[in-house]
């Protein structure tokens, strides 16, 4: 047979004839985990758009490239792909990858930070028509170029990018619906076949449409959902869900500001304070619907990585809501009334953005606690300090000082405002003795046992006058952080003072053990001192030349035999007496003159003697 008879690299799916000149080639494309696998490892694991449209264009390069399928050097020109062009699987690969890289440009725009504008709009639902004209082309030919696996789940790609473009374009919702069911209809059939990784694919995109098919219903109004009822339908993640968030979100601001047409003030602790501006309003407003999830009958069972989440978008609605009222305290002018107003409305928003995060700060402490009960945490690889715990009530202690300086800073005080600080007071003691506990217990770790037992000491006095604080204070704002929060409180003191009289407990008898441990290993000690030096129980090779052993040694001792010890050990030796001749100041020797040789001089010497 001719080279032209071996497709090795592609199926072949019912040739027309045996008799025929050409055998007609059925490629095969697992389209879904195809794209699946490019999305999760090229950006839109994170949500990155930028980068998987990048790569993209660099697959698509290296496509053009290997296919020789340029179009031009210098000056472009048109190569369009047809059915007579596809004589290989990586044509239809090119269709895929210009329709994915118009998809992610289009999303890229979508995720802006403030949004696309109408220019970029127009851009975008351009680039959403790109992406369907690719996607319908790919679909066109792989209906008569690919098998039939391969042509169904083009058609549902197709449909899929479609509905895409009229969920943006906000009209044509009923074919948008035909569009997502059809797709849906589709990946419902093929999850039934395949492997076991197609399957869950097949079943995770069909979930990934639901929320778009039923806000679809809504719109086309088939549907009795509520507009409250639809931030519901996205909690789950996938590529496929980041347009209808998008959509939702711009749904949830538009009812925001319908709402926030019929709030004219704040009330925060007995003051009303007016808000003017419309954007202050929806800011506002949207960090208090976010706060019902935290706060709500469902708040129990929400887990504490989404909760960290929903903090993360209130903190951001109401650095927003600051940054607008700000920007109206700069061109307030000279009007002395709005100024104040926009300074304790200032002041209001700043105190709820402490409360929360306070309230955000001790999920991260009930976490650290979780974690600190078990040791380890879900993966096994991480030990909860108590020092971290500390670094913890840190941050809650500073919060606290920031909050209650904020309340206090004004000249008029209301009754609300003062019981504020007083609960701020209460709160600031009860986190010292909780910081301090930690302490203790790092100190127990560490086995300072004196320490750890003062310090909890220390604690136990510190909880009690929480409590008494707590149990004496009467006001109608029952809470600094949340209305729960206030039993949980006296709870988690009550608990606090037992766990400290324990501990000290058992840090003393430690102690105890560890000192007269600490003498016995001491007198055991001084009892073997001996003036010798200790016996040396390991015996060498030439302090035993006259018994016939092997220089090997003893085939049950594990160490190696040795010849000598080295360095060798210090020896005693002789040295010259010292001798002290004390009575030699006190000795009378004999007179030597008359040994001495006498001297003989000229005549000189005479005279001058």
């Amino acid at each position: 047979m001719g080279k032209d008879n071996h497709p090795s690299a592609m199926e072949i799916d019912d040739p027309k004839s045996a008799n025929s000149d050409q055998i007609v080639p059925k490629f095969s494309i697992n389209v879904l985990q195809l794209l699946k696998s490019a999305q999760m490892q090229h950006g839109l694991r994170h949500g990155d758009y930028t980068r998987y449209r990048r790569y993209c264009t660099a697959r698509l390069r290296r496509l053009y490239k290997s296919l020789k399928f340029t179009h031009g050097r210098g000056k472009y020109s048109k190569r369009n792909i047809t059915e007579s062009t596809v004589t290989d699987v990586r044509f239809l690969h090119v269709l895929l990858y210009s329709a994915e890289r118009a998809w992610s440009h289009a999303m890229e725009k979508r995720q802006l930070p403030d949004g696309p504008n109408a220019r970029q709009r127009i851009y975008l639902i351009g680039r959403l028509r790109k992406a369907v004209k690719w996607a319908t082309l790919f679909s066109k030919l792989c209906a008569i170029k690919a098998d039939s696996r391969t042509s169904l789940e083009a058609e549902a790609y197709a449909s899929y990018m479609k509905g895409n473009l009229l969920f943006e374009q906000d009209q044509n919702w009923d074919v948008a619906l035909m569009s997502f069911k059809s797709a849906r209809a589709v990946y419902e059939e093929l999850g039934k076949y395949g492997d076991l990784d197609n399957q869950v694919l097949c079943r995770e995109r069909v979930e990934e449409l639901e929320p778009s098919i039923r806000y679809c219903l809504h719109k086309v109004g088939q549907s009795n959902l509520q507009t409250s009822e639809l931030l519901n339908i996205g909690d789950m993640e996938g590529p496929a869900l980041d347009l209808f968030k998008a959509k939702l979100e711009a749904v949830m601001a538009e009812a925001r500001s319908q709402q926030a047409a019929s709030m004219t003030e704040l009330n925060w602790l007995g003051h009303r304070f007016p808000v003017s501006n419309a954007k202050t309003r929806v800011a506002i407003l949207k960090a208090q619907e976010l706060e019902k999830d935290l706060h709500g009958s469902s708040a129990d069972s929400t887990p504490s990585d989404k909760k960290l989440v929903i903090f993360d978008k209130i903190f951001s609605a109401y650095h927003e809501a600051r940054g607008y009222i700000r920007a109206d305290l700069a061109t307030a002018g000279n009007a002395e009334n709005v100024k104040d107003d926009l300074h304790g409305l200032d002041k209001a928003v700043s105190a709820m953005l402490g409360e929360r995060t306070i309230e955000r700060n001790l999920l991260l402490v009930k976490v650290a606690k979780s974690k600190l009960a078990r040791r380890r945490d879900d993966k096994n690889d991480k030990v909860t300090k108590p020092e971290e715990l500390v670094r913890l009530y840190d941050l809650l202690l500073q919060n606290t000082a920031d909050l209650s300086d904020l309340v206090s800073s004004g000249r008029d005080k209301k009754p609300e405002e003062v019981s504020f600080a007083d609960e701020c007071a209460c709160k600031t003691l009860a986190f010292r003795a909780e910081r301090c506990f930690y302490v203790a217990k790092s100190y127990s770790v560490a086995g300072k046992r004196a320490e750890a037992y003062a310090l909890y000491h220390h604690v136990r006095n510190l909880a009690e006058d929480a409590l008494r604080k707590f149990k004496s204070l009467n006001g109608d704002y029952k809470c600094v952080l949340n209305p729960t929060c206030w039993q949980n409180m006296i709870k988690d003191l009550e608990e606090l003072c037992k766990q400290c009289r324990s501990n000290s407990c058992i840090e003393h008898a430690l102690g105890i053990m560890e000192e007269n441990k600490d003498q016995e290993n001491i007198s055991e000690r001084i009892s073997n001192i001996s003036l010798t030096g200790a016996e040396r129980l390991e015996k060498f090779l030439l302090d035993k030349l006259d018994v016939y052993e092997s220089a090997v040694g003893d085939s049950n001792v594990k160490c190696a035999p040795r010849i000598a010890s080295f360095p060798p050990p210090f020896q005693a030796i002789s040295r010259t007496p010292i001798v002290l001749d004390l009575a030699y100041n006190n000795i009378e020797f004999p007179s030597l003159e008359s040994r001495m040789k006498k001297q003989k001089g000229g005549f000189m010497s005479r005279i001058w003697g």
